[in-house]
């Protein structure tokens, strides 16, 4: 049975975000008011310089291919199902197929997190249909990102190199090489179609600064690279949007930024730990600040009773308005600045607990009742998934 990349919801409330980031890892959750349908189906270590993805010449889609296809795996994982819905009998033996890459010569592959969750045995297919076994080094849900390690020769250990999805313009070249519908080595290409989108990671977080393209990606790609025109990983293949069930020419993948930070992370220490502020927020722009009777920065909607956030005594929004057509919450604490740092954005201030670790103490500066008000934050640890207010 193969698992399908996960489909981002149709309706999503994009303005609406809970911070519970990790630091470098580019990873957001966002909070819908409307029922979510989304569904997600997917020591010495040596790794190739990393580049600009601009920086060389490009090339054309069969020389990427040929200097790349050897370089991806179709991974296979057995697992055992939970049994019956009605609790009867045990469990029964079942598979799922995904992609990876190679990402260094110790045979550490990169794949999805959904791709490898609740395995109980793991096995890597290469371009010449060796098949050897494989171990989860560690996996990180909030990213959707795992490390696999194969036991595999070092002839067939050829390590993609990572570029820098930084630099990624809208209308760029790129290709995805994976096992759809378990058809190992199947290339398909298109471009940047967007950037800085958000997907929805397996424990409900949002995955921040996804890359949107129209390459298609179908069931069996999920973790597989997406490449740019020269050949470098800028993203790892997770989602579809779809109304079908199928590819519709809406594809997401994980930046390479965050699978730079995070394949450390999982290879050093087989987990990752996020910062965690506890809150749901929304952009208050200065069009809309007097009408709505707050300020310009970023509207608390929601404080998560236990957070860093509600031992600090920040306040979540009381009521909604409707301001040139748009929902705005109203009556939150607005924060304006983090850590001597001005807000504007909810993206900003999602970026800057990304930068930070759990633990870290951050200054944050607050509009409420007409005053500007400053309150010292500790940081948590993101938990394993979205808590729920009681």
């Amino acid at each position: 049975m193969n698992r399908r990349p996960g489909r981002i919801s149709t309706r999503l409330m994009a303005f609406v975000a809970t911070l519970a980031v990790g630091a470098g890892a580019g990873a957001i959750a966002y909070e819908s008011f409307s029922s979510p349908d989304s569904q997600t189906v997917v020591r010495q270590v040596t790794v190739k310089g990393s580049d600009a993805a601009a920086s060389t010449s490009t090339l054309t889609i069969p020389e990427i291919y040929q200097a790349s296809y050897k370089s991806v795996v179709e991974v296979t994982v057995t697992s055992t199902s939970s049994g019956t819905p009605f609790g009867g009998g045990g469990g029964e033996t079942q598979q799922s197929q995904g992609s990876g890459f190679v990402y260094d010569s110790d045979g550490n592959v990169v794949t999805n997190e959904h791709v490898v969750d609740g395995a109980e045995s793991v096995s890597v297919r290469f371009w010449n249909g060796g098949t050897y076994k494989a171990t989860v080094v560690g996996s990180d849900p909030s990213t959707d990102l795992a490390m696999v390690k194969v036991d595999a020769p070092e002839s067939l250990l050829a390590p993609l190199e990572l570029g820098d999805s930084g630099k990624l313009l809208v209308g760029d070249g790129v290709i995805a090489i994976g096992s759809p519908f378990g058809l190992e080595d199947s290339v398909t290409s298109g471009i940047v179609s967007a950037l800085h989108r958000q997907m929805q990671a397996p424990n409900n977080f949002t995955i921040n600064d996804s890359i949107q393209t129209d390459a298609a990606i179908n069931h069996g790609n999920s973790g597989g690279p997406l490449l740019n025109a020269q050949g470098r990983v800028i993203g790892v293949n997770a989602q579809i949007r779809s109304e079908s069930g199928g590819s519709d020419g809406v594809g997401f993948a994980i930046p390479s930024n965050t699978i730079r930070s995070i394949a450390t992370q999982l290879i050093a220490d087989g987990k990752v730990e996020h910062a965690y502020l506890g809150v749901s927020v929304q952009t208050v722009p200065a069009t809309a600040a007097d009408e709505l009777n707050l300020v310009e920065g970023v509207e608390l909607v929601k404080v998560t009773e236990g957070t860093p956030a509600a031992k600090a005594g920040l306040r979540s929004a009381t009521g909604t308005k409707i301001v040139d057509g748009d929902p705005y919450r109203t009556g939150g604490d607005v924060i304006t600045e983090f850590d001597g740092e001005k807000m504007t954005t909810s993206e900003q201030l999602q970026r800057a607990v990304d930068s930070k670790r759990p633990g870290d103490t951050v200054s944050i500066t607050y509009w409420r009742d007409g005053k500007s008000r400053t309150a010292d934050v500790k940081l948590a640890t993101r938990p394993s998934a979205v808590p729920v207010n009681p």
